[in-house]
């Protein structure tokens, strides 16, 4: 009981920890998932909405990406606790290193504030001047380095004519640019802050919908995550279990052979041709096979590449399974073919040793024939190991 106990207890902090690197590997996966769904249906519409702002936050509260992503976080106290709400990976970089490297996250915000009111003030004529503020704001959002930002502010703000609205708003960039770089508080970025969120945080909702076995959808066509892992999980049991058992079909009868013939030419060369199949990676093997069977030029081309599910509708069971048998032919030899030299040799050794003990002896004085003492006897203690 006090065994059981232990081991349960070891349960939960290791699915714990199992669930925090998945987690992690959803949020590290390349790509960005706003705009995987708003660019989803190829709409120009929806295309359109990706490059706003506007549109870019409202899918991602849809999305749940405007939440903390965990219960809480421990960064310099440099960093504001509203980070998570700058949902742009972009801008969400920006503002980490200006915090990084001026410690004051009140005048990187008024900064970063005063790089997009001037981007939004920006008229779309005359189209020079809007191509060349764009280019200019596109390299703003890219860069935390005075050197090169100054520079930059003091092109925008010879870019547009004198007492002009953008004139202003460039002013007030620069101006907003160079309060930041007057007032640096380079050591917030080396003191520890920890900002404590609550339940309300997206790992705590992504772990709550995976135990009710909602996994959410797929970004980019929408279905449910949860028919796609089952549409391949089914495939990937069925393969399991018939390579498994066949595995073990064909490995326990070998096995016995060998041992019944004990250091003949038999049992060594069987035992040296699982080695050999031991020693085959299964990928270069599966590569192999495909040439050999289903290319059209190099092969015999016996099996045809395509779905396992594309047969017409109207053929009957046994057709059905006939046609899903020749293709998991090539995978299931695959993935049995590795497992018979150690299933075999176990099963070898268990019957060598099964094989000298004195009920056996007693088996073959009282005159009982060969195949029943291997089969009857000898193998159901075997089979232990």
């Amino acid at each position: 009981g006090q065994y059981l106990l232990h081991r349960l207890a070891y349960l939960v902090p290791t699915l714990f920890v199992i669930s925090l690197i998945a987690f992690a590997l959803s949020k590290s996966a390349p790509g960005d998932p706003v705009e995987l769904l708003l660019r989803r249906t190829g709409d120009e519409q929806m295309d359109e909405l990706a490059s706003t702002d506007q549109g870019y936050r409202e899918t991602a509260q849809i999305l749940g990406l405007d939440k903390p992503v965990f219960y809480f976080t421990l960064l310099p106290a440099a960093y504001p606790d509203t980070l998570h709400r700058i949902i742009n990976p972009i801008h969400r970089r920006l503002v980490i290193n200006l915090c990084a490297r001026y410690g004051r996250w009140a005048l990187a915000e008024a900064y970063f504030n005063a790089l997009q009111t001037y981007e939004q003030s920006v008229p779309d004529k005359p189209r020079e001047i809007l191509i060349e503020s764009r280019r200019i704001t596109a390299e703003l959002y890219h860069t935390d380095q005075g050197a090169s930002i100054r520079p930059a502010l003091e092109r925008l703000v010879r870019l547009h004519p004198s007492g002009n609205k953008e004139h202003t708003e460039a002013k007030k960039f620069l101006a907003a640019f160079t309060n930041m770089e007057s007032n640096p508080s380079v050591w917030n970025a080396y003191l520890p802050g920890f900002q404590w969120f609550g339940l309300d945080n997206q790992y705590h909702h992504w772990l709550s919908n995976c135990l009710r076995g909602d996994f959410g959808r797929s970004f980019r066509d929408g279905q449910p995550v949860k028919s796609k892992v089952w549409a391949a999980l089914r495939w990937t049991l069925i393969l399991n279990v018939l390579s498994l058992l066949l595995a073990y079909g064909l490995s326990i009868p070998l096995g016995i052979y060998m041992a019944a013939h004990r250091d003949t030419w038999i049992d060594k060369g069987s035992q040296a041709g699982l080695f050999f199949l031991y020693a085959l990676p299964s990928f270069w093997v599966a590569t192999l096979l495909l040439l050999l069977f289903t290319h059209p030029d190099i092969g015999l081309q016996w099996i045809t590449v395509t779905q396992i599910s594309d047969y017409p509708a109207e053929a009957g069971w046994w057709a059905r399974r006939l046609s899903d048998l020749r293709h998991m032919a090539l995978p299931m030899f695959c993935l049995t073919y590795g497992s018979l030299a150690f299933i075999a040799l176990q099963m070898r050794n268990a019957m060598v040793e099964t094989l000298q003990q004195d009920y056996i002896r007693t088996a073959r004085a009282k005159g009982l024939k060969e195949g029943q003492i291997l089969w009857k006897h000898a193998m159901r203690n075997a089979l232990f190991p």
